[in-house]
């Protein structure tokens, strides 16, 4: 978890504000009258809105969107309203998150971060190694239509090859790319549940028990199917394995 927040940390901070490291956090003056005063320099205040940052770059930069969003899908298809609830599926997704990401963060801890707490780099320096880990990850996962598209709406016509893509341009792509991929990998999962349901809901209409919900008669069946495949293993195995291909 440290390497992790140190991690966004150089991530976000502006490298103008990196570039000045003996700025003091803190700045104290005596005014005349023998006052003081005390002024928050702009490092310190930059390194405060890059941790109010990081729990918007831990859900649109690492695999959590996709993996929320599906089982959120899978809840959904079962049918059990609220199990497993909802903070239940959010530690799933985080725990999964950190197994699939963490080749990613080993890297720029090792490439980036663990450099500069030596002193063995520049901030700037820090900065972009650690950012290059973390922009080959998202490149892997985000379709060219995506970045054409918003390289289309910037207006940007210099872009011959992924090299070319800026971390601004990419990070929207990225999430676009995302939420593509977990609604198609929901649909997949949707179906065999949704034909338990139309199954379910034939034999009730053609035995005339229209007044008994399909949903009371469909759940047992539909969780006996995800125990029988060994579905918790299928879904959260199949979520980690898309990241690697």
């Amino acid at each position: 978890m440290k390497q992790l927040m140190l991690l966004f940390v150089i991530l976000l901070i502006p490298v103008t504000a990196l570039a000045e490291p003996g700025l003091p956090t803190v700045s104290v003056s005596t005014d005349p009258s023998g006052g003081q005063t005390y002024t928050l320099s702009i490092q310190a205040l930059a390194m405060m809105t890059a941790f109010a940052f990081l729990p918007a770059a831990l859900l649109m930069m690492t695999s959590f969107a996709r993996i929320i969003i599906v089982l959120s899908i899978l809840r959904q298809a079962l049918g059990t309203m609220q199990t497993p609830t909802t903070q239940i599926l959010i530690a799933l997704a985080l725990f999964l998150t950190f197994f699939i990401m963490e080749p990613v963060f080993d890297k720029v801890y090792q490439d980036g971060i663990a450099p500069y707490l030596e002193n063995e780099i520049g901030p700037k320096d820090a900065f972009e190694k650690s950012r290059e880990p973390m922009r080959e990850f998202m490149m892997a996962q985000t379709r060219d239509t995506d970045i054409n598209m918003f390289a289309n709406i910037s207006g940007r016509t210099d872009i011959k090859s992924p090299e070319d893509v800026p971390f601004s341009l990419l990070m929207p792509a990225f999430i676009t790319s995302e939420l593509k991929t977990a609604f198609q990998i929901g649909f997949l999962i949707f179906i065999p549940f949704l034909i338990i349901d139309l199954v379910v809901a034939s034999v009730l209409m053609a035995m005339g028990m229209m007044m008994l919900s399909p949903m009371i008669i469909s759940l047992p069946f539909k969780i006996m199917l995800f125990v029988l495949v060994d579905g918790w293993a299928l879904i959260m195995g199949t979520l980690a394995a898309s990241f690697y291909t």
